[in-house]
């Protein structure tokens, strides 16, 4: 019989909460960027790369983290990840060479995979009926998209009391408490007979024979490019970009005077944009192919990307390019970990799930690095911008062969 749980459980509560506070750290790090290279006198490339090396570890964990909690449970797991999360904040503090940050990235890298995606959207997962999963799913990215709505104005707000060591150690505090909701998250196992008996070899070998869990793989790397770039590098690319604020306008009416204002509150409008996208392509979900409503959202980033980098940059079109951008932002995550766990079911979904995150996060490390590199070599992050555009609509392209179906001898969850 199929097991069936209301929408809104202790687990996708506690995994909410878990997942925001995860990313209101992580999405906050973008404006960091000119006060820790201005104190240190660092070329934009140091810091750039220590952020790079946080996307990379996050991805490298991520699989790893997955099969931990597969093997001695989620909340374990979710521990591990949030002291290793706080221990590379703390550290991180209290550095002062570009060669210590970026060595401490590893640690917050992994910390960010233990109390992310991976393991929450997994346990998230089980824990829904199949009618519910695909909103479940969407909730629990949606919260990730708040937690950004929060994260980079508060460190903003922050750093007007406080330095940015003082604001990581605050954050590191933050991530740690997170622990004291684990208790509430108990999920049961509904996977089918035929998942449980299964190795986790054996589903891997079966997925990684499957021509369509390369294209999944290949695809999620543009997200990772896109995301990771405007996180990292918007907040400065307004900054320096942007034209003034005018005193009058909408924008310094509600107190933004300020372009480096502006970028933290475009990352938060991006954040908030998406709470709305994500919700609606897990919907969609439901009832549409999730790989053809992934080609167009990777479709519709390029247009978006490709128009703003065309057209002049003012307030106006920051506004416009983040909450256009925004709608789309982590909309392809519930369709991506609800695309792995409809074609190789639930057992194994957080590792491979976390294989494919890894394609993501390698795109991650590859945006922000190039766009700190590049813009030391060049001045600014045009050609990084375009290479963005590029790889969106090979994403879009990738996802059209796909095929949407159960895998061969796997049971119905």
């Amino acid at each position: 019989m199929e097991h069936r749980a209301p929408l809104f459980t202790p687990v996708l509560i506690v995994g909410c909460v878990i997942i925001m506070v995860s990313f209101a750290v992580r999405a906050s790090f973008g404006v960091f960027q000119i006060p820790i290279a201005e104190e240190f006198g660092w070329l934009r490339a140091e810091f750039s790369l220590a952020i790079a090396i946080q996307n990379l570890a996050w991805g490298i964990g991520q699989p790893i983290f997955g099969a931990v909690a597969e093997k001695i449970g989620d909340r374990r797991a979710i521990i591990i990840g949030a002291v290793v999360y706080a221990l590379g904040m703390i550290l991180s503090a209290n550095s002062a060479t570009p060669l210590a940050h970026q060595a401490y990235a590893w640690l917050v890298g992994f910390g960010i995979a233990g109390t992310g995606f991976g393991v929450i959207l997994a346990v998230v997962g089980r824990a829904a009926s199949a009618d519910n999963r695909s909103m479940a799913l969407a909730i629990a990215t949606a919260a990730g998209s708040a937690g950004q709505v929060v994260g980079a104005p508060v460190a903003e707000w922050m750093l007007g009391f406080l330095t940015w060591q003082m604001t990581f150690t605050v954050f590191a505090g933050a991530i740690l408490a997170l622990i004291l909701t684990l208790p509430l998250m108990r999920a049961p196992q509904i996977a089918s007979r035929t998942e449980l008996e299964e190795t986790l070899g054996e589903i891997l070998g079966k997925a990684f024979r499957d021509p369509s869990y390369t294209l999944i793989f290949l695809g999620f790397f543009s997200c990772g490019y896109q995301l990771a770039f405007v996180t990292a590098h918007f907040p400065a690319f307004v900054t320096e970009l942007c034209g003034p604020i005018l005193p009058g306008s909408l924008l310094h009416s509600a107190g933004v005077t300020t372009t480096s204002a502006l970028g933290a509150v475009a990352i938060s409008l991006i954040g908030l944009a998406n709470i709305a996208g994500t919700l609606l392509a897990g919907w969609a979900g439901k009832r549409y192919s999730k790989k053809y409503l992934l080609a167009g959202i990777y479709a519709g980033r390029t247009i978006v990307a490709a128009l703003f980098i065309m057209l002049p940059i003012t307030p106006l079109s920051v506004i416009v390019f983040s909450v256009a951008m925004g709608s789309l932002w982590l909309a392809t995550v519930p369709l991506t970990s609800g695309l792995v766990a409809h074609i190789y079911g639930l057992r194994y979904m957080g590792t491979l799930y976390g294989i494919v995150f890894f394609s993501h996060q390698l795109g991650s490390f590859l945006g922000v690095w190039l766009g700190g590199r590049m813009y030391d070599v060049y001045g600014d992050y045009t050609t990084v911008w375009w290479i963005g555009v590029g790889v969106g609509a090979f994403s879009a392209i990738v996802h059209l062969p796909i095929r949407e179906k159960r895998l061969e001898g796997l049971a119905i969850a």
